[in-house]
C-alpha cells in the first residue's frame, strides 16, 4: 500500500510486478486533509508494507493504516529515512511554530532517487528472492532521473538567475528549489489551507511588482481566484497549470507517471519564465518496469 500518486509511481518503478501496489488517497485530493473512508481499513489489514511519506503529511491515513495493519506488516515513513530533522524546511505554508515540516521532497528529483532507494530496501528486506530485480529496478529508475537531472539544469541555464523565483498556491518546492538555485518568495495557501487575508494578498501583489517576475503559478487541482487576482493586479502572467501530486493523463497512460508529473511542472515553468524547455522535451518519462499500480481516481 502507498498514499499519494508520487509515491505509488515511484514504488511500482522499483517493484513492478513482483508485488501489488495498491494507493490510498485519490490523485487530485488534499492529502494533507484527506481522511480515508473506514472501509480502507479491511485493505490495510491485508497489507504486508504500507509506504508513507510522512512528515506529517497524510496524518489521517497514516493512523489507520498503524491502527489496522498486521502485526506482522511494515509501516515505512520514507520522508523520515530520506531526511535527518536538521535538514527539514518550515516556511510560509508550514511555518516552525506549526510544527509540520514542508513535506514535498518528491518534487525535488534528487530527493526522489532517495524514495526509491528506501523502497528498494525495504522490499529486499521483505521479500529477498527477489532483491537482485529490485535492486536493478531502481538503478534503471536513477538513470532516468540522472537524465531529467542534467535536462532540468540544461533548461534552468536558459533562464537568468534573477528571473528563477516562484510564487505558487501550494508551497511544494521548497526542496527542489535549493538544489535547482530557484528562490520562493511566497505561497498562497497559509499555513491553515485558506486564503491569505486582503492585507497579506495586498503585500503580495506588491511583492510580486517588486520582484519583477513574470509569471505566478497555480494549480490545476485547486483553482485560486486569489492568485488570479494578484496576477492581474501585479500585471504578470498567472499559469495554473502545476499539479503537487496528480499525475499526468490516466492510469496505463505512459505519461501517467512520476517523471511525467515533474517533467510537465518544470517544463510549464520554464516556458512560462522564459526559458528553453526543448532539453525536457526529450526526457522518457514512462515506467522503468511494468506498472500495474491501482491509482485512485
Amino acid at each position: 500500500m502507498t498514499t499519494v500518486s508520487p509515491i505509488t509511481s515511484i514504488a511500482a518503478n522499483v517493484i513492478g510486478d513482483l508485488a501489488d501496489v495498491r494507493g490510498v488517497v485519490p490523485e487530485g485530493t488534499n492529502s494533507h486533509t484527506f481522511d480515508p473512508a473506514p472501509s480502507m481499513a479491511e485493505v490495510l489489514e491485508r497489507a504486508d508494507i504500507v509506504f508513507v511519506n510522512g512528515l506529517k503529511l497524510e496524518e489521517p491515513t497514516k493512523k489507520l493504516a498503524a491502527k489496522n495493519m498486521s502485526s506482522k506488516a511494515v509501516l515505512v515513513s520514507i520522508g523520515e529515512q530520506v531526511l535527518e530533522p536538521a535538514q527539514y524546511k518550515y516556511d510560509f505554508s508550514f511555518p516552525r511554530s506549526g510544527g509540520k515540516p514542508n513535506p514535498h521532497l518528491w518534487t525535488d528529483p534528487l530527493l526522489a532517487k532517495r524514495y526509491a532507494e528506501v523502497v528498494r530496501d525495504a522490499m529486499a528486506k521483505a521479500d529477498p528472492a527477489h532483491g537482485r530485480e529490485y535492486a536493478a529496478n531502481e538503478a534503471a529508475f536513477a538513470a532516468r532521473v540522472d537524465r531529467f537531472d542534467q535536462a532540468l539544469r540544461t533548461a534552468f541555464a536558459t533562464i537568468p538567475r534573477d528571473r528563477r523565483k516562484l510564487l505558487t498556491y501550494h508551497d511544494a518546492y521548497a526542496y527542489f528549489a535549493d538544489d535547482y538555485g530557484w528562490t520562493v518568495i511566497g505561497a498562497i495557501q497559509v499555513s491553515d489551507f485558506e486564503d491569505p487575508t486582503p492585507k497579506e494578498v495586498a503585500a503580495l501583489i506588491e511583492q510580486v511588482r517588486a520582484e519583477r517576475v513574470p509569471a505566478i503559478f497555480g494549480s490545476e487541482v485547486f483553482p485560486s481566484p486569489v492568485l488570479e487576482q494578484i496576477g492581474r493586479e501585479a500585471h504578470v502572467r498567472y499559469v495554473d497549470q502545476l499539479r503537487d501530486d496528480d499525475l499526468p493523463g490516466r492510469p496505463g497512460d505512459p505519461e501517467h507517471s512520476w517523471l511525467g508529473l515533474m517533467r510537465a511542472d518544470y517544463l510549464t515553468i520554464t516556458e512560462a519564465m522564459g526559458g528553453d524547455a526543448s532539453a525536457l522535451r526529450d526526457v522518457p518519462v514512462d515506467n522503468v518496469a511494468v506498472d500495474k499500480a491501482v491509482y485512485p481516481q
